[in-house]
């Protein structure tokens, strides 16, 4: 199964479009209520952080299928990317508390708490990559 949405995040509206696409995805796939706003919530930050930080990129999110090799888990893939400054230091910007946008710094250790699977990459000066998974329980 690939159903997916990709959302360009170039506005506030970007950030409302990736969370609305990445709601009905969840709650399609299955997700309960609970479910649906963690992955809504850490969408959002990622658009927000593409809009604040890059100025533009793009929400990917896929419906992903691991039943081959685990037997029946499925669940929620969201790729963040921009061709933005880069982040200078992942392990800063991965501290509880850290924020430059005077924020509440909850940011990228809130989406890794709210997913099942994080993974950061970023270069200076290229932009950034982010790649998280919530599975169906």
């Amino acid at each position: 199964m690939s159903v997916q949405s990709n959302v360009d995040v170039h506005s506030e509206w970007g950030i409302v479009a990736a969370r609305q696409a990445g709601r009905n995805l969840a709650k399609e796939l299955g997700f309960g209520g609970v479910d649906q706003a963690r992955i809504t919530t850490a969408i959002s930050e990622l658009a927000r952080n593409i809009y604040l930080y890059a100025e533009q990129g793009e929400i990917a999110i896929e419906i992903v299928d691991n039943s081959k090799i685990t037997g029946v888990q499925r669940g929620l893939k969201i790729v963040a990317k921009d061709r933005g400054p880069g982040i200078k230091s992942i392990r800063e910007v991965m501290e509880d508390g850290y924020t430059t946008s005077g924020g509440l710094g909850a940011g990228l250790p809130g989406v890794k708490r709210l997913m099942d699977e994080f993974d950061i990459d970023s270069v200076t000066g290229e932009g950034t990559e982010i790649i998280t998974v919530k599975w169906l329980r």
